[in-house]
């Protein structure tokens, strides 16, 4: 059993920058694939970044890509979604998700691939 909370949503200019925290509790948290999800009222949970356990393999929606940085810190059993140059479109509900891949080093992107979530946080982009 996996347990995430996220943190750090709210409302901010477009342009500005946000991070969001997802803090995992866990016995193996370090074996997990993470990502980060959104959804947007009257729309499909997307992916948005993932990072696979050894932080080696990183992957991004073409819509954030050069805008949106994951990261993880296994120590802190934390993963970190730095989100620059916001636009109103990212508005949305924030998703971590866990993922045990055993021995892959890799991301998946569909969200019926992820194990565990967290309850979401919202981020809101003022035009």
């Amino acid at each position: 059993q996996v347990q995430l909370v996220e943190s750090g949503g709210g409302l901010v200019q477009a342009g500005g920058s946000l991070r969001l925290s997802c803090a995992a509790s866990g016995r193996t948290f370090s074996v997990y694939t993470m990502a980060w999800f959104r959804q947007a009222p009257g729309k499909q949970r997307e992916f948005v970044g993932g990072i696979s356990w050894s932080g080696l393999n990183t992957y991004y929606a073409d819509s954030v890509k050069g805008r949106f940085t994951i990261s993880r810190d296994n120590a802190k059993s934390s993963v970190y979604l730095h989100m620059n140059s916001l636009k109103p479109e990212d508005t949305a509900v924030y998703y971590c998700a866990a993922d045990y891949r055993g021995l892959q080093d890799d991301v998946t992107t569909m969200w019926d691939g992820y194990d565990y979530w967290g309850q979401g946080t919202q981020v809101t982009v003022s035009a």
